[in-house]
C-alpha cells in the first residue's frame, strides 16, 4: 500500500492562518502609507516655514504636481537673537528627486477652499545640492495668503461696518447721476493716457512688487493703535455732522471761487517779478536779520526809552514851535547878520590864541579854576573870610635873605629859629603846557632859580556836577541834564 503525501489544501487550520496573516500585513501597509512604506530608502531634509502656515504632519510633498514624499514631523523654533517664531518641517522624500538644488524653493499651497495643504517644491538651479539631513532656509520659502484668511477679514463688525458705508455712499451718490457721467467723459483722456503709466509700473525697475510687502508692515505697525484710529472716525462723524450747518455758507463762499481763480490766473503773470524780487531782496536782507539778533536787545532798550520821552516831547514840541519861530525872526534881523560877521571876524583873529590855549587849559584848567578863585575872593560868603585870613609873612634874616638887600641869592646862614636856613627858590617862567607853576618840588639845603628838574602833577579839575565856580548843581539840574553822579556811577559799575 502506498503512502499519502500531506499537502497544504488538505489542512483549513492552516490556510486560515497564512489568510489573516497576509490581511494584517496589507491592513498595517494601508494604514502606514501616508507615513512612507516601510524598509523603503528614503531621502530626508529639513524645511523652515513661516509661523501659522497651517501645515500639519502627513502632508503631502509634491515636485511639478507630482506627490514625492510626505511631511514627517513639525517642530517650532524661536529664534534666540530676535524672538522671531518658526517651523522647520522634517520631511521625507523619495530617492528619485535626491539631490535637490540648493537654491530650491518650498511654498505652502492650498489643496481645496477646505483647509487641506500641500508642500511644493520648486526645483531650483544651483550646481550645488541639499544633502541628506540638509536644510532649506526661511529666505527660501513663502506662504501665499490663503482664501480662508481672506474672508476671516470681514467678520460681522466690519460687515455690519460695510453696510453702513454702502448706504451712506448711494446717499451720497443718490442724484448725481449727471454728474457722475459728465466725469467718467472727463476721465476717458485720463485712462487713455493711463497705459504708459500703467506699463511703467508694471516694468521690474519700478520695484511695485515691494509696495505690497511695505504696506503690510505699515500695517502691523499700526494695528496696536486700530482702536484709537477707529475712534477718530467716531469723532470725524462729530465733526462733520456739525459741518453740515455751515454749508450754506461755504456754499456762498464757493460761488465766488471761479471767479477768483481766474482772476488770479492773469494777475499771477504780473505778480512773478514781484516775487523775484522778493526774494532777492529776502536773500540780502538774510545778514542783516541775523546782525539784529545782537542789536534787538539794545535796540528795544532804546524804543522803551523812546516811548517814555515821547509822552515828555508834546509840551516839548509847543515849546520848540514858539523857539523855531523866535529864531525865524532872529535870523531875518538884519542887525544878526552884520553881528554874524564881526563875530566870524573876531573867531578867526582869536584863533591862534585859542589854538595856542587851548592845550594849556585842557593841562591845566589855568581859565576856570581862575574865575572859581576870583569869585570865591569876592563872594559875600566865603571871599571876606578868606582875604580876612591873610596874615603878613616875613622872609627870614640871613645872609643875602629876601627881606634886606643883598648881593647874591640867598644860600642858608638865616637867624629865624622857625628858619634855620634861608635858600632861594624861584621861577620866573614857569612852563605852562606841564602845570609847572605852584607844583615846583621845594629842594631843601639847595639854590634853585628856574625851571624845575622835577615838577608836581597835582592837577585840579572841575566836575560835571559843578558849576564854572566850582558849585555843585542841584539834584533836579543834575538829573535833567543826565549827569549821574561819581557815587552811583561807580555803584552802577
Amino acid at each position: 500500500m502506498s503512502r499519502r503525501r500531506g499537502s497544504l489544501a488538505a489542512s483549513p487550520l492552516l490556510i486560515g492562518a497564512l489568510t489573516t496573516l497576509i490581511v494584517v500585513v496589507a491592513v498595517y501597509i494601508s494604514y502606514n502609507a501616508n507615513n512612507g512604506l516601510p524598509f523603503t530608502p528614503t531621502y530626508n531634509i529639513e524645511v523652515v516655514l513661516p509661523a501659522a502656515s497651517n501645515l500639519q504632519k502627513g502632508n503631502q510633498v509634491r515636485v511639478g504636481g507630482t506627490r514625492v514624499g510626505i511631511v514627517e514631523k513639525l517642530v517650532p523654533y524661536q529664534n534666540p537673537s530676535n524672538g522671531k517664531l518658526t517651523v522647520i518641517a522634517s520631511l521625507k522624500l523619495e530617492k528619485s528627486v535626491e539631490p535637490l538644488p540648493k537654491d530650491t524653493k518650498a511654498i505652502v499651497q492650498s489643496v481645496s477652499s477646505v483647509g487641506l495643504k500641500y508642500l511644493r517644491l520648486e526645483r531650483g538651479h544651483s550646481k550645488q545640492s541639499i544633502p541628506q539631513g540638509g536644510r532649506i532656509p526661511l529666505s527660501q520659502t513663502s506662504r501665499p495668503v490663503d482664501i480662508s484668511e481672506f474672508f476671516d477679514m470681514f467678520n460681522k463688525p466690519t460687515r455690519v461696518a460695510n453696510q453702513h458705508d454702502l448706504t451712506n455712499f448711494g446717499n451720497g451718490l443718490a442724484g448725481r447721476g449727471l454728474g457722475l457721467n459728465e466725469a467718467l467723459a472727463e476721465l476717458r483722456p485720463v485712462v487713455k493716457n493711463l497705459t504708459p503709466v500703467m506699463r511703467n509700473l508694471a516694468a521690474p525697475q519700478t520695484g511695485l512688487a515691494n509696495l505690497f510687502p511695505a504696506l503690510d508692515r505699515a500695517a502691523k505697525e499700526v494695528a496696536p493703535v486700530a482702536a484709537s484710529q477707529g475712534r477718530v472716525f467716531t469723532e470725524l462723524n462729530t465733526f462733520f455732522g456739525t459741518w453740515t450747518k455751515v454749508v450754506p455758507s461755504l456754499e456762498a463762499a464757493i460761488q465766488g471761487g471761479p471767479e477768483a481763480l481766474r482772476q488770479a490766473t492773469r494777475s499771477f503773470a504780473y505778480e512773478a517779478p514781484f516775487v523775484r524780487k522778493s526774494t532777492k531782496f529776502m536773500r540780502l536782507l538774510k545778514p542783516s536779520a541775523e546782525a539784529l539778533v545782537n542789536a534787538a536787545p539794545p535796540l528795544g532798550e532804546a524804543f522803551h526809552a523812546g516811548a517814555r520821552n515821547l509822552r515828555q516831547a508834546v509840551s516839548l514840541n509847543g515849546e520848540i514851535a514858539s523857539s523855531t519861530k523866535a529864531v525865524q525872526s532872529f535870523a531875518e534881523d538884519p542887525i544878526v547878520e552884520l553881528a554874524l560877521e564881526d563875530l566870524t571876524q573876531t573867531a578867526t583873529a582869536g584863533t591862534p590864541f585859542v589854538s595856542a590855549l587851548a592845550e594849556d587849559q585842557h593841562g591845566c584848567n589855568y581859565i576856570t579854576l581862575a574865575f572859581r578863585n576870583a569869585a570865591s575872593l569876592f563872594s559875600e560868603s566865603i571871599g571876606v573870610g578868606t582875604m580876612a585870613s591873610a596874615v603878613v609873612v616875613l622872609s627870614p634874616e640871613g645872609t643875602n635873605s629876601e627881606g634886606a638887600s643883598a648881593s647874591a641869592p640867598a644860600s642858608g646862614g638865616g637867624r629865624n629859629p622857625t628858619y634855620p636856613q634861608d635858600y632861594l627858590h624861584y621861577n620866573p617862567y614857569p612852563n605852562i603846557a606841564s602845570c609847572e607853576a605852584g607844583n615846583e618840588v621845594y629842594e631843601a639845603n639847595k639854590v634853585a632859580i628856574g625851571h624845575a628838574p622835577e615838577a608836581g602833577s597835582a592837577r585840579e579839575f572841575t566836575k560835571r556836577s559843578e558849576d564854572l565856580f566850582g558849585r555843585k548843581y542841584p539834584s533836579q539840574t543834575l538829573k535833567a541834564l543826565g549827569i549821574v553822579s561819581e557815587k552811583k556811577k561807580g555803584a552802577k559799575k
